[in-house]
């Protein structure tokens, strides 16, 4: 059973902005997604409806919908901002 994967426009600018390292293990976060919606680690978030990941000081909020198989990535910033609206 297969997620599919969305991303914003202003997702992939956030990703494109992380530093080398980053990039490539946020790249792949995202992507493994699409198998596990919620993987190990992943948090629940309080406040609000979705869910988190973190990649080392990154971190990656996502919607997850179920009936329609579909997982939105809202936001990826530092751990610092990603929480701010």
């Amino acid at each position: 059973m297969s997620y599919d994967v969305f991303t914003t426009r202003k997702v992939e600018k956030a990703i494109a902005r992380l530093p080398e390292d980053a990039y490539q293990r946020m790249s792949d976060a995202i992507d493994a997604l699409a198998d596990d919606p919620r993987p190990p680690g992943c948090e629940k978030l309080s406040g609000r409806e979705g869910y988190r990941i973190r990649v080392s000081e990154w971190r990656a909020i996502y919607r997850v919908d179920d009936r329609q198989q579909r997982v939105d990535v809202i936001r990826v910033a530092h751990r610092r901002d990603v929480y701010r609206r």
